[in-house]
């Protein structure tokens, strides 16, 4: 069979790697289309995985909404030459290529805001494929499975820990360090949205150097560490869950790190606009769980972050509880091989099941703020 996949952020790379690779081993011809966005392409040559890049767009808000004609004149013309039997993606591209070409297009979807991108995607796909903890009824070809997105790669049947990552961070094996995630909210679905400010970045990194080593990853590349007590983390970003598995805590305003965090038994603190009684069910999952924390005060971020990193054995209890909570998580990797095979026939794939009818919630959920 020939398949398309697409991969239109670092976070596609990393859901879709292993189906890549299950399917080129198994003889079916498999297209990978990338656009040039943050490290997306930098992952794929990383993995190893062929791919055509169909255009590009930085990390500013609006930028990529006058390159959309030449994404589509490209993205089009290569899958009607490709002629796949399924295509995969997270959203409008891959499903408006399944409609021009007549092909089965399936959606694997976790962000709930994202409403445009739903509206405009979901008429156009076979099936749509989301967590059960995903809030929203996408209708009839709506199924769910036990797990999130990061499940295809952080599950613990297919996520291999690396051996040497505190020697590449130069740090020593009890040393340690705290991961800092700053997010450069450029994003159509981040307009209206926002994370820490300049001060709260500066004042964040200045309280968690009293306590371990600080490494930062800065989305928008716009902070300076000259005068600041931390390190940029500045290795491949084809390493950075290996960083993030032997972190002792992650802070961030940004999504996809903290689930990754959760599901590698480091501890997490969250703090953006999308933090509240609307929150995204993945967090709100993961938050009732106690593996991460959803907080709108900044004052709150600085107490709790000190006060993990104050707590005996904080990693230790921390893996225990992930190992706990991923017992009945898929792998999502295999969940997908599989409907990949069957061309997008859920009926083949038993860890799959129909999204039942959840009433909304009559009472705001308030956000967490202590524990």
């Amino acid at each position: 069979m020939r398949y398309v996949f697409f991969t239109n952020t670092p976070a596609h790379v990393h859901l879709y790697k292993h189906v890549v690779r299950r399917l080129q081993a198994e003889g079916h011809a498999v297209s990978v289309m990338a656009r040039d966005y943050g490290c997306t392409t930098a992952l794929l040559d990383w993995h190893g995985i062929d791919h055509t890049v169909y255009g590009g767009c930085d990390t500013t808000r609006w930028s990529l909404l006058g390159r959309l004609p030449h994404h589509y004149l490209h993205i089009v013309s290569h899958t009607r030459a490709f002629d796949p039997d399924v295509i995969f993606g997270m959203g409008a591209y891959a499903a408006h290529a399944g409609a021009l070409t007549r092909t089965p297009t399936v959606l694997v979807l976790d962000s709930e805001p994202t409403g445009i991108d739903h509206a405009v995607s979901m008429p156009f796909a076979r099936t749509i494929v989301t967590p059960q903890a995903f809030q929203k009824d996408l209708g009839t070809n709506h199924y769910v499975f036990a797990g999130f997105k990061e499940s295809a790669y952080l599950h613990p049947e297919v996520y291999e820990p690396s051996t040497d990552i505190r020697e590449r961070l130069g740090l020593g094996a009890s040393d340690r360090y705290v991961l800092v995630r700053f997010n450069a909210f450029g994003s159509h679905h981040d307009v209206g949205q926002g994370g820490f400010s300049d001060e709260q970045r500066r004042t964040l990194i200045e309280r968690l150097a009293d306590h371990a080593t600080v490494f930062v990853s800065d989305e928008g590349g716009t902070l300076s560490l000259d005068s600041l007590p931390a390190r940029p983390f500045d290795d491949h970003p084809g390493v950075l869950h290996d960083a993030l598995a032997e972190a002792s805590l992650l802070v961030a305003d940004t999504q996809t790190m903290v689930t990754e965090a959760a599901l590698l038994g480091t501890p997490a603190i969250r703090s953006n606009s999308f933090v509240g009684p609307d929150d995204m069910g993945n967090f709100l999952e993961l938050e009732s769980n106690g593996l991460v924390y959803n907080l709108q005060s900044f004052d709150t971020v600085l107490k709790t972050a000190e006060r993990l990193l104050n707590r005996p054995n904080l990693e230790t209890e921390w893996r225990r509880k992930r190992d706990r909570y991923v017992v009945d998580m898929v792998n999502l990797s295999s969940v997908l091989t599989s409907l990949a095979r069957a061309s997008g026939d859920t009926a083949a794939v038993e860890e799959l099941h129909p999204r039942p009818h959840v009433p909304e919630r009559s009472t705001p959920r308030p956000p967490r703020q202590e524990n």
